[in-house]
């Protein structure tokens, strides 16, 4: 069947399209707007050029207009990357085995498994956030488990704590990681485990040789999918944190906001996007290279 060389072009312009509003002019627009002076009451000063948004980001003016080394915002990323990695080890660690033994049983045991890793999608995150906010307050029903314990007041209480933070996203991003390994089993041979016992291998030799192996395409999708979203996570540590710990979403959202320094927030946007987006390029050359190899 002949088709017309604008055959492609008319099919992908969509597409195409759709990337160019709603992703390039979005992000050119962040990145010009982040190399524009601030204006005294917000927003921008339109034709006035200056890098002021990314210099703040490690330095601030003293009295004298001197600029001086600040780390307060460095640590407020070297926070939210911290909290986001182990958001993403605890989910990894919980969600591997969970992926396992779903792809380990009958079809219509799977079917039912997904059906139900996918429940929490039904309910928005906000409400679920409020939910977490009553479990994990001072007398709420996580804390009512201490008489039981025989623990002091208030102990399991973790609300508006770092650790609230990062239980509540555990929950939240934990469905992202099961389901992309779940993928990945559900397609294996696992003739190639039977193989490996065949061949004098155990369980732990056979999971690290063959399933791991086999599995890592999901695991790092997974990885990314918790990762993106915990990092630049808003709602969970405005909720469950009490804003005491800010985060790059929630310094983000003050420099439009409270701030009003569009400059900065801008620059502040737009260097997460850079780094999610070399850590896309990166994910895809890897697996693409090995795929080329195989």
């Amino acid at each position: 069947m002949r088709t017309s060389r604008w055959s492609r072009p008319l099919l992908l312009s969509p597409t195409v399209l759709t990337l160019f509003v709603f992703m390039v002019l979005p992000m050119g627009l962040m990145a010009w707007m982040s190399i524009m002076a601030p204006d005294t009451f917000g927003g921008v000063k339109w034709g006035q050029y200056s890098a002021e948004g990314y210099v703040q980001f490690l330095y601030e003016r003293d009295l004298d207009d001197q600029l001086v080394l600040n780390g307060d915002y460095l640590q407020i990323f070297l926070r939210s990357f911290l909290l986001a990695g182990l958001a993403t080890l605890a989910t990894l660690l919980i969600g591997l085995p969970t992926a396992l033994y779903i792809a380990l049983q009958e079809e219509r045991a799977r079917n039912r498994l997904i059906f139900l890793i996918s429940i929490p999608f039904w309910t928005n995150l906000l409400v679920r956030a409020f939910a977490w906010m009553l479990l994990l307050r001072n007398g709420g029903l996580i804390d009512g488990l201490r008489p039981l314990l025989g623990l002091p007041d208030g102990v399991l209480g973790v609300l508006y704590t770092p650790t609230a933070v990062g239980i509540v996203m555990v929950y939240a991003f934990l469905p992202f990681m099961i389901l992309p390994i779940y993928t990945s089993l559900e397609k294996m041979d696992w003739r190639l485990v039977e193989a490996a016992f065949d061949l004098g291998a155990n369980r732990w030799l056979a999971f690290r040789r063959v399933i791991l192996p086999l599995a890592m395409p999901g695991i790092v999708a997974g990885c990314m999918l918790v990762f993106i979203p915990a990092i630049g996570s808003y709602y969970i540590p405005e909720l469950v944190g009490g804003g005491k710990q800010l985060m790059i979403g929630n310094l983000i959202q003050n420099q439009f906001g409270t701030a009003r320094n569009w400059p900065f927030g801008a620059a502040l946007s737009f260097t997460l996007l850079l780094m999610v987006l070399l850590a896309m390029l990166a994910y895809q050359w890897r697996f693409r290279r090995s795929t080329e190899a195989a």
